[in-house]
């Protein structure tokens, strides 16, 4: 992202006192304030893998409006709004008026009208969010469950959670992120995540015709073939192929792809021995990922399901402190 791009997602994803009232994308926050929802998620996670319950969402109203669909990502969004005690409301965007024509706008006031306090939006249009952000409800928090090929700054945030309650601080890391690059927001949200947390090096790995076009502005090392660029890593994140892409002339197919790009036990024995496997969901084993790799001691899949949760927990409770920040200074005297 542009400075000016970056700057301008940073002010609107912050109140008058420099906190988060909307979490719309990995880009332009600070590290303090990344930090931050790390350390307010680690405060919901208890010693034994368990998620506390705190009710600090008590008498407010969750809408998660998801105009593609996404069971994983709805459903932790939901048992984290119910964890901290909000109500929550799923709007079948598919069975809505927008299919009858009443536009994106007209369906927002119509939803911030029935007293809602934040909105969970995951839409297939880049800066769908930011839209929602700034056009139409300024004043509901606005958390970006993915947008397009843009953002999807939660699951970036939960993978910095795993990393670091896994791997420790990031100044000395080596991650690499294996797969669709180019089509990827999830790789996008992470590669900014990674850099303002100070990560060593951040590496990407995939066919030509999946890598970033702007590689050298995202400041990554590029690699096509797998097993240079996973050599001595000490993360390692395989990305979701997405088989329509599959089909077109991207790729030839997904058993050539896991021929050659496939993370397996054996592949990473370039890796660091301690290597961290991880994978967004959900998996597409035998093509992504060998199930034995997918299962066994090195791969945090599940865990990251599981942190998920806490992240999602942090987000929403701070954006609402965020939101009824910036209320209580405009009433102020």
């Amino acid at each position: 992202m542009h400075q000016s791009h970056a700057h301008q997602a940073s002010r609107l994803q912050l109140n008058s006192q420099g906190d988060l009232k909307h979490f719309l994308s990995t880009e332009g926050l600070s590290r303090e304030i990344l930090t931050a929802i790390l350390d307010r998620a680690d405060s919901f996670l208890d010693g034994s893998g368990g998620i506390r319950n705190e009710p600090l969402l008590a008498g407010r109203t969750v809408m998660n409006l998801f105009f593609e669909p996404s069971t994983r990502t709805r459903t932790t969004f939901e048992v984290a709004a119910k964890r901290l005690s909000a109500d929550v409301l799923n709007i079948d965007i598919s069975k809505s008026s927008t299919s009858k024509g009443e536009t994106l706008r007209d369906m927002l006031w119509n939803l911030e009208a029935m007293t809602a306090d934040i909105f969970v939006v995951r839409h297939g249009a880049s800066g769908a969010a930011h839209f929602v952000a700034s056009q139409v409800t300024p004043r509901i928090a606005i958390i970006n469950a993915g947008d397009g090929r843009h953002a999807h700054p939660t699951q970036a945030m939960l993978d910095m959670l795993t990393i670091r309650r896994h791997a420790g601080d990031f100044s000395g890391l080596t991650v690499a992120i294996i797969g669709d690059i180019r089509h990827s927001r999830v790789a996008r949200s992470e590669i900014h995540a990674l850099q303002t947390l100070g990560a060593k090096e951040i590496r990407v790995i995939g066919p030509r015709t999946l890598l970033p076009r702007d590689f050298e502005e995202l400041d990554v090392k590029v690699f096509e073939d797998l097993s240079a660029g996973l050599k001595d890593v000490d993360v390692a994140i395989a990305l979701r192929v997405q088989n329509e892409r599959m089909e077109s002339a991207l790729l030839p197919g997904s058993s050539e792809f896991y021929s050659m790009y496939g993370l397996t036990r054996e592949r990473l024995k370039v890796a660091k021995p301690n290597v961290l496997v991880m994978h967004p969901g959900p998996i597409n084993r035998g093509v992504e990922i060998e199930s034995e790799l997918a299962d066994g001691p090195q791969s945090l899949i599940l865990k990251q399901v599981n942190y998920g949760i806490a992240v999602r927990m942090a987000v929403l409770a701070m954006a609402m402190d965020g939101q009824d920040a910036d209320r209580a200074a405009e009433v102020a005297p």
